[in-house]
């Protein structure tokens, strides 16, 4: 296995893991104090939100059953892993690691409980993102990268 491969697999893996132990921790904890609990008054604040559709709340209306969703994302994981075994990009092996590690952590929610548990809540004055997790964090960095990646041409490549 190339160095690239073992990198987006070592991300894969570590944001798998906290992503299922910060919604764990934070699940049981915020179920005793209450499903809110202010941080930074008028910025931040912890929440139970139960997500049924996909990253950030789009499509949260929609009927799609959870294993659809599940479906989709396993598809789009499988279409990343292709894509990282022909790539020798750095940042978008990474990427591709840390995008794959947010939808695993996404379907494994819905697995559990049928809806993903979201719990980081930002908001100024009238402005308010939806509430997000690790996960979701991984998936837009990741798609970061890649994005990056594909507008600096030819950056340093993978060893």
């Amino acid at each position: 296995m190339r160095s690239l491969d073992r990198q987006a697999m070592a991300l894969v893996a570590l944001v798998v893991v906290a992503d299922q132990v910060s919604k764990e921790l934070l699940l049981r904890y915020l179920l005793k104090v209450g499903a809110i609990l202010p941080v930074i008054d008028g910025f931040f604040q912890l929440v139970v939100v139960w997500n049924p559709g996909v990253s950030f709340g789009l499509m949260g209306g929609s009927a799609l059953p959870p294993w659809i969703l599940s479906g989709v994302a396993i598809v789009v994981c499988i279409g990343l892993f292709a894509w990282l075994r022909r790539t020798d990009r750095l940042l978008t092996g990474w990427g591709i690691g840390l995008v794959i590690g947010g939808a695993i952590g996404n379907v494994i929610d819905r697995a559990r409980w049928g809806a993903v548990f979201d719990f980081a809540d930002f908001h100024v004055h009238d402005w308010h993102w939806p509430a997000f997790n690790v996960a979701d964090s991984a998936i837009v960095v990741g798609v970061g990268l890649m994005l990056i990646d594909s507008l600096i041409g030819e950056a340093k490549r993978a060893p």
